[in-house]
């Protein structure tokens, strides 16, 4: 039988196509091949929201071919992905290619790998319409809201502006914690650290916990003299000592939101390139066999649920490779959230077997690294938790209680694979080894250090806890977060700083007219409300048609009332500059916004229409920036005796002659550390890598043959004599021949 195989991604096809042996031709759709027109609304609202589908441009030649490819061959199977957009991907698909139904069947896989695909093949089925009309029904949801409201934006705020079921709210979510921070009133506290001593000579630290049995929270300087003047530094007893077993259990698999939240925490990815990343380990790579290997499974999901072959999979790797006390007594199971989809399993690797350590070299560094991320977070799910011994000890003086806490792991459990599972644990958790205290052991105190705090304002968003609040306000899908996070982006409603997103003028605006207007459109509730709308035509307890009435009949009520609200109300867009000068007039130009993205315009248009492209210029610093002076070699250049300037190169610093380019004379970075070699007595330079890491080396390397990572010292080690060294940006000193003797911390 000749079988088409159509799916959505040119790279996906490469990869089943591997799988596929004769009689089987695997074809791209390259993603949707109709949608609805850019040029009007294509909603036809007093029709039941008839959608005005159209073939997407530049589509026809592919389409023919493919229309030409199924009416050749005996049955089509339609393999985009399994959610609901691939489901409509493959509804349009059937509609546009004119797709007999007796020959055409769904195929889905939650992952790329042979038998999964084969498996899939034997088990084709309809095309669900519950999922089309989900995606059919947020598709035609985002259009009447982008279209009806933004010509509001462009009337009362500035042309080009758009809105967003979606983006509307997360934009307001990012500028209400702004506004939160800007109003936020710091409350003092104080903090009494103390070092204590024991008879033994053990020292250790506790903090002020409370008096006289109860917890006191100590909010001024008054109530901490009070406390200083009651207690006696050598007068401090041991009143309680508590010993007790805790069990930490290991974090689920991840999920979208979660893998997006600790791949930008701990790998410092943007949500954009964590699922673009993710896609291609999904999708399939070339690991040096001969064909592609899907590497994990489908990654837009939100449900917590794995196969009994992945647990299978997972505790023979365990076993194997931990011991079987890593493998607890009952398999690990993950409560599922009330509102998840629950359509795929969670991300995990395709095949447990297959670990980090057998991929380094064959893949690309993002998709070791996240690869990695994924395959320990889906195995330290399945182990046995980690057990600490912890142990709370209450130091008390004249009524003054002083609190230290500390623990040891007893046994590590899932910690041996991924450590460090949340961001908030407390320092009472982490602390550091006690002395073995005893109730009425006597005590001295070394030093008490009373500290005053301020409460410090809620942080910004960064994406990955944007994600964490979308996900908990219950805003958007997993399929939807990094689309919209790019979007409000995009299109200067928000901006980095560094890793955080920060309003812009234009969001808080926009955000403010939205909330003025179209108070509906924004209220967390009811987006969240509406998402639940969506499963439940996903899941077949919802009629679309009914849900579109009831959403537009609210909607339609704000857009009337919208035209009283504003009037003729046109708010005023602070001009943002670009620092660069108008060489025509002089006037400093400002960011304008058109059809092809941002530039740069003079501020008097229509006298002056210079314009620039802000990605081809470089914006002129502040005047008032003190141009940073030149580093000078300490050597003169040999050829002509002019001075070396230190310069940056594509392999790191060096020093090149100042009559360049008459004289091409360069030599490697190096300078002075200002201490002399610990072997032969010469100076020690800083010198440079072609990564551009420092090191120390003797000026008269390789004669001397001493170099270090670590500054050296005059210091000899006391153990065994050989050279000290200083750890960089630390108070801590170490011996050269790693005898074991350190200083410091």
């Amino acid at each position: 039988m000749n079988t088409l195989v159509i799916v959505e991604s040119p790279h996906k096809a490469n990869s089943i196509k591997s799988f596929l042996g004769k009689g089987y031709k695997v074809k791209s759709s390259k993603g949707h091949v109709r949608d609805l027109p850019k040029s009007k609304l294509g909603i036809d609202i007093e029709n039941d929201f008839e959608p005005q589908y159209i073939n997407i441009r530049g589509k026809g030649e592919l389409i023919n071919e493919l229309r030409k490819d199924a009416k050749a061959a005996d049955r089509v199977l339609l393999a985009a992905d399994p959610d609901r957009e691939g489901e409509a991907i493959s509804w349009h698909l059937a509609n546009v290619l004119g797709l007999d139904p007796a020959k055409t069947k769904r195929i889905t896989f939650n992952e790329i790998t042979k038998n999964t695909v084969k498996e899939a093949i034997k088990h084709p089925r309809d095309i669900d319409m519950n999922l089309v009309n989900s995606q059919q029904t947020r598709r035609i949801l985002d259009r009447l809201v982008g279209y009806k409201i933004s010509p509001f934006l462009w009337k009362h705020i500035k042309n080009g502006l758009s809105a967003g079921r979606v983006q509307s709210v997360a934009t307001r979510i990012v500028v209400e914690r702004e506004q939160e921070i800007a109003a936020f009133v710091p409350e003092e506290y104080w903090v009494i650290g103390a070092t204590f001593v024991t008879d033994n000579g053990e020292v250790f630290k506790a903090k002020f916990y409370g008096a006289d049995g109860k917890k006191l929270e100590l909010s001024n300087e008054e109530q901490v003299k009070n406390i200083l003047s009651a207690i006696d530094k050598n007068d401090f007893r041991v009143e309680s000592v508590k010993r007790a077993l805790k069990t930490r259990r290991a974090a689920p698999p991840f999920i979208t939101s979660t893998l997006q939240q600790e791949a930008n925490r701990r790998l410092s990815f943007q949500s954009q390139k964590t699922m673009l990343v993710a896609q291609e380990l999904y999708e399939g790579v070339n690991i040096g066999e001969k064909s592609t290997h899907g590497l994990i499974t489908y990654m837009r999901t939100d449900s917590l649920r794995i196969s009994d072959e992945a647990r299978d999979a997972a505790k023979s790797v365990i076993i194997n490779k931990y011991g079987e006390e890593y493998y607890p007594q009952t398999p690990n199971v993950y409560k599922i959230k009330k509102n998840a989809q629950d359509a795929h399993e969670a991300i995990r690797p395709a095949d447990p077997a297959i670990t980090p350590e057998m991929l380094r070299g064959k893949i690309s560094n993002d998709q070791y690294r996240l690869y990695k991320l994924i395959w320990e977070r889906f195995i330290a799910s399945q182990m046995a938790p980690e057990l600490l011994d912890t142990v709370t000890a209450d130091i008390v003086s004249n009524g003054c209680i002083f609190r230290a806490s500390g623990n040891s792991v007893k046994f590590r459990g899932f910690a041996a694979v991924y450590g460090d599972i949340a961001d908030d644990s407390n320092e009472e958790d982490n602390g550091a080894m006690l002395p073995d205290l005893q109730e009425n052991e006597k005590l001295t105190a070394l030093e008490i250090d009373p500290q005053q705090k301020f409460t410090q304002p809620p942080s910004r968003f960064t994406e990955g806890s944007l994600v964490k609040v979308l996900e908990d306000k219950g805003i958007g899908r997993p399929s939807t977060f990094t689309a919209t996070i790019t979007t409000i982006i995009s299109r200067g409603y928000i901006r980095r700083d560094g890793k955080f997103l920060v309003p812009t003028e234009l969001g808080i605006i926009t955000t403010d007219t939205m909330k003025k207007a179209f108070s509906l459109i924004v209220d967390y509730q009811f987006t969240a409300e509406m998402e639940e709308d969506l499963d439940r035509i996903e899941s077949g307890t919802a009629e679309y048609i009914a849900v579109l009435r009831e959403f537009y009949k609210h909607f339609s009520a704000q857009l009337e009332e919208a035209e009283q609200t504003l009037g003729s109300e046109r708010v005023a867009v602070p001009k943002v500059e670009t620092g660069i000068i108008c060489e025509k007039c002089g006037a400093v130009m400002i960011e304008k916004t058109g059809r092809y993205g941002k530039f740069a315009a003079c501020p008097n248009y229509p006298r002056c229409k210079n314009t620039k492209k802000l990605d081809q210029l470089e914006v002129k610093e502040e005047e008032a920036k003190e141009k940073a002076p030149e580093v000078i070699a300490d050597e003169k250049c040999p050829n002509c005796g002019s001075e070396m300037v230190l310069r940056k190169g594509p392999h790191g610093n060096f020093f090149a002659c100042r009559n360049y380019p008459e004289c091409k004379t360069a030599i490697p970075y190096r300078r002075d550390s200002g201490v002399v070699c610990p072997d032969c007595g010469k100076r020690i330079m800083i010198k440079q890598t072609k990564s551009r890491k420092t090191y120390y080396a003797c000026e008269d390397y390789p004669t001397c043959s001493f170099s270090s990572w670590d500054l050296p010292t005059e210091r000899r080690c006391p153990q065994c004599g050989a050279p000290v060294l200083k750890k960089k940006n630390r108070e801590m000193y170490y011996c050269k021949n790693s005898c074991g003797w350190s200083e410091g911390k």
